[in-house]
């Protein structure tokens, strides 16, 4: 008898080590950022600093609600010898743009506008919009009326035709001379500039970045009768606790505030002054932005990115219902809309509400890495995230780089992540 129970026993314990084996290999395996990934993150940046091309760099990846990865390397300031750390804070530019749309969307949960409403329902700035052709043998612009209003849903995917570029003839001298985007400006004032400006194309045909998120940022502005700035820090940012993402660098903060840097060639880099790339967010000026302005830290920036891996809720405070973050990182474009200027270089994607969202797997090594059903976006200093609902996967890498990612920065972070592309040959 006792012979029997010593061999169950034995059995027993057997069988248990075997599944706690399995389940753990099973967790190492389930996991995108292994020890593998891990050691390519790590040798990537570090090797982007080592060549002289990034002055300092960092990353935070969290995987299934868990930390998988942070490091920094370089500095953040080079002059000063302070170096790149977590708590750094940098401009994040673009990245300002799906806080904004987040902070819209509380108010469309609230039923005060649908997607498809005529923008000048609510902003009467945007009425009788004219529409450019060209110009005559005199330069003088010829002009249309829209076919149809812009609409909301048009400002959340960059289709609204808001001209962005300064070499069409006539209209670029037109944007110059309103300059919507002066920091002097109300969102009330850059409004009515943008609104008295004509647009590039009839609304929904083309997909043009532009000045769309800031007139996102004047909409919520005037839907809920607060200033911007106060109801994102209500609304998205604090109650978020995201205590360091705010337009204006508080002087107690300025020792972590990266310098910016320009690269001028291969491992040439130069710092530039703090007094112009940093003057907008060294004063409170009027001028709230919604499309860039904002700076924050890795953690600040993660935390927002987890809010939304987890369908709109993070330790117990809800910004958005899940079928609202769902509808956001939906593809909204049509494929009607074939002109997408340069975004089909973010790899195969369309794009949501303020986010690009990734349609289909990379056809090639040469393409940008990730999965479909991504959302994600990146600024002008070569700042990137994105959120990644199939594997539970967030990543925010911060940079301070100009001209944007010309060293293929951000493909190659993807592929350390995710492992380089395999792409089977046709047969």
């Amino acid at each position: 008898m006792i012979k029997s129970l010593k061999i169950v026993l034995v059995i027993f314990l057997g069988f248990s080590f075997f599944f706690s084996s399995c389940t753990e290999q099973e967790e190492k395996v389930d996991f995108v950022v292994n020890d593998q990934a891990v050691a390519r993150l790590d040798s990537t940046l570090q090797a982007y600093v080592n060549s002289g091309n990034v002055a300092g760099i960092s990353a935070l990846i969290f995987e299934k609600d868990q930390e998988v990865y942070f490091n920094a390397f370089g500095f953040a300031n080079k002059e000063k010898n302070i170096p790149m750390d977590r708590n750094t804070i940098v401009q994040i530019y673009s990245m300002t743009k799906p806080i904004t749309g987040t902070a819209l969307m509380t108010l469309y949960e609230e039923g005060k506008f649908k997607l498809d409403d005529p923008l000048e329902k609510y902003a009467p700035e945007f009425a009788n919009m004219k529409v450019y052709q060209g110009v005559n043998e005199n330069g003088e612009m010829i002009l249309v009326d829209a076919e149809r209003p812009v609409t909301i849903r048009d400002i959340t995917r960059h289709t609204a035709g808001f001209p962005n570029r300064d070499n069409i003839p006539g209209l670029s001298e037109v944007m110059k001379e309103k300059d919507a985007r002066s920091y002097e400006n109300t969102l009330t004032v850059m409004a009515e500039k943008i609104g008295s400006t004509p647009l590039w194309f009839q609304p929904g045909t083309q997909w043009e970045y532009g000045q769309s998120v800031d007139v996102q940022a004047f909409l919520v502005e005037r839907i809920s009768g607060i200033p911007y700035g106060d109801y994102v820090q209500e609304h998205v940012l604090g109650a978020l606790n995201m205590n360091d993402t705010r337009y204006v660098v508080r002087e107690e903060d300025l020792d972590r505030f990266s310098a910016a840097y320009q690269r001028t060639g291969e491992g040439q880099l130069t710092q530039m002054p703090d007094s112009s790339a940093h003057e907008f967010n060294l004063k409170k000026w009027p001028l709230t932005p919604g499309g860039f302005g904002l700076t924050s830290t890795l953690d600040d920036y993660m935390t927002f990115a987890r809010m939304l891996v987890n369908e709109g809720t993070l330790n117990g405070t809800t910004i958005l219902k899940p079928e609202t973050v769902k509808l956001m990182a939906t593809n909204h474009l049509p494929d009607s809309v074939t002109e997408r200027s340069w975004l089909p270089s973010k790899g195969r994607v369309g794009f949501g509400i303020d986010f690009a969202v990734r349609t289909d797997l990379p056809a090639s090594a040469e393409e940008m890495n990730g999965v479909v059903g991504e959302f994600f976006w990146d600024g002008a200093a070569s700042t990137l995230f994105w959120v990644d609902p199939v594997n539970e996967l967030t990543a925010v890498m911060f940079v301070q780089l100009f001209p944007y990612d010309g060293i293929k920065l951000h493909k190659n972070f993807r592929d350390a992540v995710y492992g380089k592309i395999s792409v089977k040959p046709t047969p």
